[in-house]
């Protein structure tokens, strides 16, 4: 995990105000914390929202168990208000209109993040 500074919060920005990521998180890995790091190294506020997906091959843990390893694992920046992590329910789409009052922002990783895979991770878990 890259450093953050927490103090570098951007407190110019509205304080109520978050960067939203959303997935299954199955597991967490490092590319995921790659993706969450650009937006606190900017020192902006990150809201992780868990899909809320049935357990099955892809999906091992329920979201519940995997807002628990989020919030053990990331314990720091919640306990500051640098990262909030809630559920919503699957989705089939992000839908938006015309200006809504917020960026559409893709991060494109360095290919070693980019290689990252949750199944490769779940393959190993899965053989171990």
């Amino acid at each position: 995990m890259e450093k953050i500074i927490v103090e570098s919060l951007d407190k110019t920005n509205n304080p109520d105000k978050y960067a939203l990521f959303i997935g299954r998180w199955q597991p967490f890995h490092d590319g995921h914390q790659w993706l969450i790091d650009q937006k606190l190294n900017e020192g902006k506020r990150v809201c992780i929202a868990i899909r809320d997906v049935p357990k099955d091959d892809k999906n091992w843990w329920s979201a519940d168990e995997i807002q628990t390893m989020l919030e053990e694992k990331l314990k720091t920046f919640i306990d500051v208000g640098m990262i909030k992590v809630i559920q919503i329910p699957d989705i089939e789409s992000i839908n938006i209109g015309r200006g809504v009052g917020y960026d559409i922002i893709e991060h494109i990783p360095p290919q070693e993040i980019h290689d990252i895979s949750a199944t490769k991770i779940r393959n190993k878990l899965k053989n171990k």
